[in-house]
């Protein structure tokens, strides 16, 4: 009688549960910008309807049979109720995909000089006798201009007057993924690692496929998917035949695996006494090691390498050069095609008197002495991904060398996982700067794509902001970066301005009352969150270890140059870095030109001021406000750019789905407490050693120091 009761309890219960008014059409953001939304306006759709019913993509390679099936997906999306079941083979097409040498001979002969104008991977989306073709030299050429296409769809341009040719100007687009073996993700904000280890070979999960779709339709072609802090073991058999799954499943897409080898792997894995580069039983281990791995992935594109940094083994070890070390693994993979791209991001175990020496010192003297497949991979800035650098030295200094970027699409010093701070701002700084390197024009994205110095190899990393959260990326707008980072892989010379309006429109919606003020709030925010963090040059100056929120007054430990009083060495008489000639001489690392512009007190970029100078507190800067004025008034300002930012978000309330409406609405109450939170530690911390009020306008902190220095955070995210 009692069990029967319960059960009539538990039926009542979840009858109750299942009239709860759940929502099927909650967007949580895991279409990311693929999200092909039903045209609504009938006339559109008419028009798309027209074209897009009488497709035909006569290849039948797996890239074609992914196209089709990309064709279905976008298909149910735009035209709800309609059947895709034979998409791609109409006998009448209007809209035709496929490859150049398979065009009818009339769109052939007319487009000859387009055609001829396409290189590796490039593709041309043109209209010839009412119909629309989609063409490439190669099949992943062809997918990436069917993403073309329906971006056009999506954003809702004509297809009627389409004509677009699109060149990759960089080789090789990748992802850096830090990801662990055990799934966490080293400085990721987004849950753990999506790679399940544990589940591969045997199981591919639809998030792979997903993925590959995703980079694809922003020109990604290659993925290096575990940490940089590198386990040997993902070069053992058992991890080979996991990351050989992965690579099955990305080949249609057009993306090639790399891997990051541990520089001692033969002493850990085989039990070799060294792991000299230039020691013969070290070189043929890793010889055997290539031949075993491109058995298992035939296409692999090579191996992703950190040495000599933050406790990774390396050549150093050996008393080597990093051109030995890099060398020792270009020779066991050229035989198979293969790239060793070895990161520039090292420095020594002793602490130097400028750490933002110490890359240009040890890379420069070995330009024209690394293997023609060796790339080095220099990040954005001579520091560490903060909130604003100068372009790194090494960019135009190394013209025998291929030099590629390491962008950070995670943000680490960033705010993480609950500001927004759209990344493509920063990069297009650091991409248009001039290096000088060959005369004025000579700026870093030319270095980067070859034209500057005709490089044989060409490349671009962002490391990875992707993780098992629902919306892939923790921050609903941090998808902006992914999306931004692909198409500046592409066209390094893009406009982010186009690319932030194309994601809007692909992502949330077309219309222009959101569009606009939404995009403005975009092109903005960078500079107000360096404002409310890292003003005029101040660098490293966020908590120890987790980086996450302010520690100007982080002092101590085992490294100096693991403090903030390392960079700012704020004191009565002033603050800031002297990197010129008087300091550390840094600033003689870039080319004559750039140190002009720089070393002048009094005609430096406000920007670069303390990261390359040191400034007394009642210096009167080009404002016509003394340092200590401009330092407050520009925290202040962040501050109110914060709070702009989510007024105007508060104003889309209506415009978009209510589920990513909210989430932003949180994140972004939480983005202005934590620039308050910027601003009065900070403020407070040097106003220690500035002695001077607050000027009028900037407000008073809410509490005094020692609230801010005593304030604890366990178990932050991405350590």
């Amino acid at each position: 009688m009692m069990n029967s009761y319960r059960n009539y309890l538990w039926a009542i219960c979840l009858f109750l549960v299942f009239q709860l008014p759940f929502k099927a059409s909650a967007n949580e953001g895991y279409k990311l910008w693929l999200q092909y939304a039903p045209i609504e306006d009938s006339k559109e759709r008419e028009s798309y309807w027209a074209f897009f019913s009488q497709i035909k993509v006569p290849g039948n390679s797996a890239t074609d049979a992914v196209i089709r099936k990309e064709l279905q997906i976008a298909g149910r999306g735009f035209f709800p109720g309609e059947d895709f079941s034979s998409v791609g083979a109409s006998t009448d097409p209007k809209i035709w995909i496929g490859k150049a040498a398979s065009l009818p001979s009339s769109a052939a002969d007319a487009m000859a000089n387009k055609l001829a104008s396409l290189t590796k991977d490039g593709y041309a989306l043109f209209v010839r006798d009412g119909r629309v073709y989609v063409t490439s030299q190669t099949d992943t050429g062809l997918l990436y201009g069917t993403f073309g296409l329906l971006k056009a769809m999506q954003t809702r341009q004509p297809l009627a007057s389409l004509d677009v040719t699109e060149n990759p100007k960089i080789q090789t687009r990748m992802l850096n993924h830090w990801d662990n073996l055990n799934r966490t993700v080293e400085r990721g904000y987004a849950g753990f690692s999506i790679w399940n280890w544990h589940r591969l070979p045997k199981h591919i999960d639809q998030q792979y496929i997903d993925y590959a779709r995703a980079n694809a339709s922003i020109g990604v072609n290659a993925t290096s998917i575990t940490n940089v802090n590198a386990n040997a073991l993902v070069l053992t058999p058992v991890y080979l035949e996991k990351a050989a799954a992965l690579a099955d499943a990305f080949r249609p897409y057009g993306i090639r695996v790399f891997l990051t080898a541990r520089f001692n792997a033969p002493m850990q894995l085989d039990g070799l006494e060294t792991a000299d580069p230039l020691d013969p039983a070290v070189q043929e281990w890793w010889k055997r090691k290539a031949d075993e791995i491109y058995q298992y992935i035939p296409d692999f594109g090579g191996f992703l390498v950190k040495a000599d940094s933050e406790g990774q083994p390396g050549p150093h070890n050996y008393g080597r050069t990093q051109a030995d070390g890099a060398n020792l693994l270009a020779e066991a993979l050229k035989p198979h095609g293969g790239l060793v791209m070895w990161r520039a991001f090292v420095y020594s175990e002793n602490t130097p008197t400028d750490r933002t020496k110490q890359a240009y010192d040890e890379f420069k003297p070995l330009d024209g002495k690394f293997k023609d497949n060796v790339i080095v991979q220099v990040k954005n800035g001579p520091l560490d991904f903060q909130p604003r650098e100068p372009f790194h030295p090494l960019f135009g200094a190394m013209p025998e060398t291929p030099l590629m970027m390491e962008f950070q699409i995670t943000k680490e010093y960033l705010g993480q996982d609950t500001h927004w701070v759209n990344l493509a701002s920063m990069w297009k700084e650091v991409l248009q700067a001039d290096t000088y390197a060959n005369g004025a024009g000579s700026t870093v994205s030319r270095v980067l794509d070859g034209t500057l110095h005709g490089y044989n190899h060409t490349a671009i990393a962002g490391v990875a902001n992707i993780g098992t959260d629902r919306n892939w990326t923790g921050h609903p707008m941090a998808q902006a970066d992914w999306y931004s980072f692909g198409r500046l892989a592409w066209n390094p010379d893009a406009d982010i301005q186009e690319i932030a309006k194309d994601w809007l429109k692909m992502t949330f919606t077309n219309n222009p009352s959101f569009v606009e003020p939404v995009m403005d709030v975009m092109m903005k925010s960078y500079g107000i969150l360096v404002d409310y963090m890292t003003p005029l040059g101040l660098h490293h100056i966020m908590a120890r270890s987790h980086h996450w929120g302010p520690g100007p007054w982080v002092t101590g430990g085992r490294r100096d140059d693991w403090t903030a009083t390392y960079y700012h060495r704020a004191s009565e008489d002033g603050i800031g870095f002297d990197r010129t000639e008087a300091g550390s001489n840094a600033l003689e690392q870039y080319a004559p030109e750039v140190r002009e512009q720089w070393r002048n007190l009094d005609t430096i970029s406000l920007d670069y001021l303390l990261w390359f100078h040191r400034v007394a507190w009642d210096k009167e800067l080009a404002t016509g406000n003394t340092l200590w004025e401009e330092m407050a008034i520009r925290y202040q300002r962040g501050v109110e750019g914060a709070r702009w930012m989510e007024q105007t978000w508060l104003a889309q309330e209506g415009h978009i789905d209510e589920e990513r409406f909210e989430h932003m609405r949180s994140f972004l109450a939480i983005q202005v407490s934590e620039a308050e939170w910027w601003r009065d530690a900070c403020l407070l911390y040097f106003q220690q050693f500035s002695r001077q009020p607050l000027p009028l306008g900037v407000e008073k902190p809410k509490h005094d120091l020692a609230y801010y220095q005593d304030f604890r955070r366990f178990f932050v995210p991405g350590i």
